[in-house]
């Protein structure tokens, strides 16, 4: 042992037995700002943790119980918590008996005097953790008596603390509280409908929620039915108090219900739905909480899978929440800002009310369908259309846009009538209806298409030429030509001459070139920059969906094309003239290489000296991915006159280097932001061209980048303590740190890039990386991720998951302390009750996915003896073909090398592996032929080595189908 460790070793036994202040300088050191003192301390602290766990947890708990120092019981909360996690870090087994007992009387205790609310929070939470881990196996008799005896007890403070801890052992281990149903539901009841606390009153409908969720049959669950007056009486008595705040937080987890529990509400449904449209209805109420019970009815609606055609058998309620949401789509005004189109501020004047309003129409009818939703539209839509009002016009055009998707089949039927209603409308008097008119064919031409098209080309498409010559109004020009997803909100948001060329076949198009290009030709000579990036790219669709037949107009075109890529040689113009490079390669690809000869060489040459002067005062941010999009094009598509991937690593040598070193230069952390997005895009595109030397510089930048961003979240933390802080100053503050966690999400986009790239060759660099990036992990992107796994919205779960398993496999010791964490958030993933239904299949496959590279990566920091084979128990996956097959091959080769854990003692698991590989050998493409072949091979070493009696006990527990093709696999 050297000197140094035994003398951190001494200090640590000096504050260990010493006085308590000087432990509670340990504690508070923990949380310096000082990453030396900080880093110093957690040092000792781990020393401690490892030494004597027994007076480390003992002397948090009289930390926590008797220190006057606020920050000091929240940090001694927390850190127990963490020592008491079932993680690796797991110190309970090795504490003795005597403080086992001490631990958990201390705790009680604590719940009982503490005062401050967010350190009662913390100490739910520590004894939550406790408690999942030892009562189910009767390691704490006294807590559930305690609990019981808290929510009768006369404080609220220790009836919130109950019911915060029922809440959260619902979650952890429900199995263990389920014996004592007919208790909880009595206090339940008694406190939903008498306590005149509405903190309580939160936590028990908290409580009951979870409960009610961790029940496995629906007849227990009936046993809480009586319960749901007094939770809505809850929601409702906070708002004729007053109280939005309460009102706000029980509508969340009433919409967690929605989504979890649906047919619980069934047999109160129209009491239920009718509270709540009575609150979407109440403009004296704020639009946070009418939109969370707008919420609340539409992700009862979108709970089809749990509750089918449940809301269907509501249709007064659907035809009230229609008009709801079309009084909401009224909530715009006619901002100056929209009409001058300096700008692409599609979404001027528009209000919070308004995007909800048309996200919820746009989830309405994909829930619900077009034989609920369009009688409803027909009834309410046409006095929207005969109002005086602009908005009125405007409303109704909005809300047959977003219906389309989820009405296509039926809004085909009345294909006459919803064409004429929106032509009718380009004629409006107001140009916000007219937008309106055009941005709706565009949406209905993606949703109704090809008919639209083929039915009604003669009157939509001169139609849409007409509305080019709207100079009076460009942002109708633009309308017909610009693609700006996030503008709109939509669901397939693009422009109307761009959507309607796209399902036109050359034969439909043809007839209307003339014209439709002839005015795509006027307003690129317009002065509007905005109005001539939208041309390029309705000239550019034009030219795609007409293909040969845009020869005739290439001789007419082409000269602008070159002019304006010559000609937008400055930073204001850098989109345009990434807009006509792209323009430039589809044209050329329409007219085939023979007529494009003759310029492509002037193309490529302009290209390449962009290189130059010119390019350095662009924003690569936008530019340099179009430039490399653009040449890599054209090569692939032999349009390059002779130059070939040498020339794309050329160009690609010059951009990234460009973008690091303006990154270097950066002081702005949006537009950081920005090119680090630019920079993740251009290496997807550039792929291996990128060299060793620019991968390390892109590294070193990285370094730089968290370092300097670690530096302006402290100095924010800094100006948060001064004196004249506000509430004005916090929110900016916030909305700095969210720019700062932007910055973050797109170094991990890189890294994501770069390990996909170059794979094992990148991994010394990502090691070097870990000293930076395990604060940026710990404070900012892992948490992130493990929260992210637990998310309400199935794509977010997904992409969490799978950003778990990429770290699993690739991040080494940085990953490892957190194993146990991302562990329990797989577990909720996969063990979720409605995990395999079709909005959570592709979260779950990916769960599955990143629990298998925990088990490949990480077997020594976990119990591979439970884990292996819950990960086995998963398969086989079917939902995500691309996981299924990694997943597959890996389930392939461990039964190959004979992985103890994953056949179990006596091979008593191989049954459920023969059962898997009966499943993906009678599946579609979830494996690869290699991995199908294997499989097939392994299943006859088994027929050879098995003994017959063995081999037909495992066959006969399969499905008959499945022993038919194994049987048939065997004897071929």
């Amino acid at each position: 042992m050297d000197e140094s460790t035994q003398f951190q070793q001494s200090q640590v036994a000096a504050i260990l037995a010493g006085d308590p202040s000087q432990f509670e300088i340990l504690i508070s050191s923990l949380m310096s700002s000082s990453n030396e003192t900080r880093s110093q301390a957690e040092v000792l602290f781990n020393l401690a943790k490892q030494h004597d766990p027994n007076s480390l947890s003992l002397k948090l708990a009289h930390l926590l119980q008797l220190s006057p120092h606020l920050d000091a019981r929240a940090m001694s909360a927390v850190l127990l918590r963490k020592l008491l996690t079932r993680d690796d870090s797991y110190l309970w087994p090795r504490l003795s008996l005597q403080t086992q007992s001490s631990l958990k009387s201390i705790l009680l205790a604590c719940l009982q005097q503490e005062s401050v609310k967010s350190i009662t929070k913390k100490l739910c939470d520590t004894v939550s953790e406790l408690a999942s881990g030892i009562l189910p196996d009767n390691g704490w008799p006294d807590l559930l008596p305690f609990m019981f005896q808290c929510v009768t007890s006369d404080s609220v403070k220790l009836q919130e603390s109950a019911f915060l801890i029922f809440a959260q052992l619902s979650q952890y281990i429900g199995e263990s509280l389920v014996p004592y149903i007919k208790e909880l539901h009595g206090v339940f009841l008694q406190c939903l409908g008498s306590s005149t606390n509405f903190d309580v009153r939160i936590a028990a409908l908290n409580a009951v929620i979870n409960f009610i969720q961790c029940l496995n049959n629906s007849s227990e669950r009936d046993r809480f039915q009586d319960l749901l007056p007094s939770m809505i009486r809850t929601l409702t008595e906070a708002l004729n108090n007053g109280n939005e705040a309460t009102a706000q937080e029980a509508l969340e987890l009433l919409i967690e219900l929605a989504g979890a529990e649906p047919r619980f509400l069934r047999r109160q449904l129209v009491d239920v739905v009718g509270s709540m449209l009575q609150i979407a209805e109440a403009e004296s109420l704020e639009e946070g909480t009418r939109h969370l019970a707008i919420e609340f009815v539409i992700t009862l609606a979108e709970a089809r899978e749990r509750a089918p055609g449940m809301m269907r058998k509501l249709p007064q309620f659907i035809s009230r929440l229609f008009a709801i949401l079309m009084g909401m789509l009224l909530d715009i005004e006619d901002d100056p800002a929209w009409h001058s189109a300096e700008n692409e501020d599609e979404d001027a004047g528009e209000t919070s009310n308004y995007s909800m309003g048309q996200e919820c129409l746009d989830r309405l009818a994909i829930s619900l369908g077009g034989n609920t939703i369009v009688p409803v539209a027909s009834e309410q839509l046409p006095a929207y259309l005969a109002a005086p009002d602009w908005q009125k016009h405007h409303a109704a055009l909005i809300a047959l846009a977003q219906i389309a998707e989820g009405c296509s089949k039926v809004m085909l039927k009345n294909l006459e009538q919803v064409v004429t209603m929106v032509l009718n409308s380009f004629f409006d008097p107001h140009p916000r209806v007219r937008w309106a008119a055009i941005n709706a064919i565009g949406q209905l031409s993606t949703d109704l298409g090809p008919d639209l098209q083929n039915q009604y080309h003669q009157r939509v498409l001169p139609a849409l030429a007409s509305a080019m010559d709207d100079f009076q109004n460009p942002r109708v020009q633009v309308a017909l030509v610009v693609i700006d997803l996030a503008a709109f909100n939509l669901a397939h948001a693009a422009s109307a001459v761009l959507n309607f060329s796209e399902n036109c076949t050359p034969e439909i198009l043809t007839p209307y070139l003339d014209g439709v290009v002839s005015k795509l030709l006027v307003l690129l000579q317009n002065g509007k920059q905005m109005v001539q990036e939208g041309a390029l790219t309705a000239l550019a669709s034009v030219a795609d969906s007409s293909q040969e037949h845009f020869q005739k107009y290439y001789d007419a075109v082409m000269p602008y094309l070159k002019t304006i890529l010559v000609n937008a040689n400055d930073k204001a113009n850098c989109m345009l003239r990434a807009k006509s490079m792209e323009c430039i390669s589809l044209v050329g690809m329409a007219v085939g290489k023979d007529k494009f000869r003759d310029d492509a060489k002037q193309v490529m040459d302009v290209l390449m000296s962009l290189q130059g002067s010119q390019m350095e005062s662009d924003d690569p941010t936008t530019t340099m991915p179009e430039l490399l999009r653009s040449a890599k094009l054209a090569v692939e598509k032999g349009l390059a006159q002779g130059r070939n991937e040498s020339y794309v690593k050329q160009l690609s040598d010059y951009i990234i280097p460009a973008l690091v070193e303006a990154l270097h230069k950066e002081p702005d952390t949006e537009i950081c932001a920005n090119m680090l997005d630019a920079l993740n895009e251009c290496l997807q595109i550039s792929g291996t061209f990128v060299d060793e030397n620019q991968v390390r510089s892109i590294v070193d930048e990285i370094k730089l980048v968290i370092t300097a961003s670690s530096s302006r979240k402290r100095e924010r933390a800094e100006r948060a303590k001064a004196e004249d802080f506000d509430a004005e100053e916090s929110e900016l503050i916030k909305e700095e740190n969210e720019q700062e966690e932007d910055v973050f999400d797109q170094v991990g986009e890189i890294l994501g890039t770069l390990i996909k790239t170059f794979k094992a060759s990148f991994l010394p660099l990502f090691e070097e990386l870990s000293s930076y990036l395990t604060p940026i992990y710990y404070d900012t992107y892992l948490p992130f991720l493990l929260e992210a796994c637990n998310d309400e919205n199935p794509d977010v779960r997904q992409a969490a998951v799978y950003g778990l398993g990429v770290c699993a496999e690739f991040g080494g010791s940085v990953f490892k302390s957190l194993v146990g964490e991302a562990l329990s958030r797989l577990n909720v993933v996969i063990r979720h009750p409605n995990a395999k239904q079709a909005d959570n299949v592709m979260a779950y496959d990916n769960a599955v996915s990143a629990l298998g590279k925990i088990c490949q990566f990480h077997r020594d920091s976990i119990d591979s003896a439970q884990v292996v084979p819950a990960w086995l128990n998963c398969l086989p996956i079917t939902g995500d073909l691309i996981e299924a097959k990694v997943v597959h091959e890996q389930l392939c080769s461990m039964v190959e090398r004979s992985d103890i854990e994953l056949l179990g003692p006596n091979n008593q698991y191989l049954p459920k592996i023969v059962s898997v590989f009966a499943e993906v050998l009678c599946g579609k493409d979830l494996a690869t032929e290699q991995t199908l072949s294997r499989m097939v091979n392994l299943l006859r070493h088994l027929q050879q080595t098995l003994p017959p009696a063995t081999l037909a006990s495992t066959l006969s527990l399969l499905h008959p189908q499945q022993q038919l093709a194994l049987q048939s696999i065997l004897s071929s």
